[in-house]
């Protein structure tokens, strides 16, 4: 079960559903990560506007409408006269599953065989709310113009299908994922394995998707990885959604479990890690890795006010642009996705990285009582940590 956060605002501006997700990864043959999520959250309960679907009809303001909702063209009409804030277009969509539909945002367009109606309402404001929490990474907006393409199939049967036809000789290491939604070739492919998991998957995916597609340079891992769980919970509000990474519990869950246990990674181990390098060691590791990866980005986005958020938001900008000081060996590695990367390249650019951009700029460094200089890295080190149990601080384990 999700470990309990206490907030003093559950429910969230305007009476929001929260939604507290994981995500799980398997390892790629060339030691990258792909993710997944897992774990049931709790459902909320079905609008009314949703029930009256049982009766064979849907309404809309006031209109009684006699198609079935259960089918392509009648969910299509449903959508179309919801009027979604985020919806720009329904179309239908043949599939080799059958009849779906096309739903079309200004960023996004979402191929769909899962015909439900309350997922397929909000699922158009989830990902425009994501590609907006995804551009806020960045010091400012970055222009694109081609849509990023996403599957949300019905079931499991369909995305196994589907996965075994795009992945090719990949198919094996995908069908490994237990639930939940994979990045590859430009499309985000998830299925329905309830709401608050689906959107979950997709929001942490969806980072993937756009940095891989938008960002001359990949990510290290711990980079990567850390952006992405910003984006597992959300909040609904009027059409779209606002993320709270604050209350990713299965995040913070593990977070506090490391810290009680005293299994922590050094900060100078994790920047050098690749999740695949961790797997094998148990699902505790594995834990330890995504919740101190999690919290790092928050550390740099949040810790004393956000002083260190100019510098993160530099380390992608610069990561964006094509500007970091790499050797011309690890650019290539960097620039060309087709080159598999490895642990080697993950290792020596996220210590590099971070090194350059997180502490160069705190190197200047006051000295202690004893007159002996401190080690910068060590001084952040310890800021970390506290960060660390601060955010835990009122978890609950179960």
């Amino acid at each position: 079960m999700i470990p309990k956060v206490k907030s003093k605002n559950e429910k969230g501006k305007n009476g929001g559903r929260c939604r507290s997700v994981s995500a799980f990864g398997e390892t790629s043959p060339a030691g990258g990560f792909k993710s997944a999520c897992h774990d049931e959250a709790k459902r909320r309960r079905v609008p009314v506007s949703v029930i009256s679907v049982i009766c064979g009809c849907f309404c809309f303001a006031g209109v009684s409408f006699a198609a079935d909702i259960n089918t392509p063209a009648g969910m299509s009409a449903y959508l179309k006269n919801k009027q979604l804030p985020a919806l720009k277009a329904v179309d239908l969509w043949e599939s080799q599953f059958g009849t779906g539909l096309k739903l079309t945002t200004a960023h996004y367009e979402i191929y769909t065989t899962f015909l439900e109606p309350l997922t397929l309402s909000e699922v158009p404001g989830f990902v425009e709310s994501a590609y907006r929490g995804y551009q806020n990474q960045l010091p400012r907006p970055i222009e694109t113009s081609t849509p990023f393409t996403v599957y949300l199939f019905a079931n499991r049967q369909q995305w196994e299908a589907f996965t075994i036809d795009f992945t090719g000789p990949q198919a094996p290491m995908y069908l490994k994922i237990r639930a939940g939604a994979y990045y590859l070739n430009g499309a985000c492919v998830a299925y329905n394995i309830g709401l608050e998991r689906t959107f979950s998957s997709l929001g942490h995916e969806g980072w993937h998707q756009f940095n891989s597609r938008l960002f001359k340079y990949r990510l290290p891992s711990w980079l990567d990885e850390g952006i992405a769980m910003q984006f597992e919970v959300a909040e609904y509000d009027g059409g779209f959604f606002t993320f709270k990474s604050d209350r990713n519990g299965y995040r913070l869950g593990p977070l506090k479990k490391t810290l009680l246990n005293n299994k922590v990674i050094p900060l100078s181990t994790l920047i050098k890690l690749n999740p695949g390098e961790v797997v094998t060691e148990g699902d505790d590791a594995v834990g330890a890795f995504y919740s101190e990866a999690y919290a790092l980005v928050r550390f740099l986005r949040e810790d004393d006010y956000g002083k260190r958020f100019p510098q993160y938001q530099k380390l992608l900008f610069d990561g964006l642009n094509g500007q970091w000081p790499l050797s011309e060996r690890d650019v290539r590695i960097a620039a060309d996705r087709n080159i598999p990367i490895t642990v080697g390249w993950n290792s020596a650019v996220g210590k590099m990285l971070f090194e350059h951009y997180i502490i160069g700029p705190e190197s200047t460094m006051k000295k202690t009582e004893s007159d002996q200089e401190v080690v910068p890295f060590d001084k952040i080190e310890k800021q970390y940590l506290v960060f660390c149990r601060k955010i835990v601080y009122y978890v609950q384990l179960r």
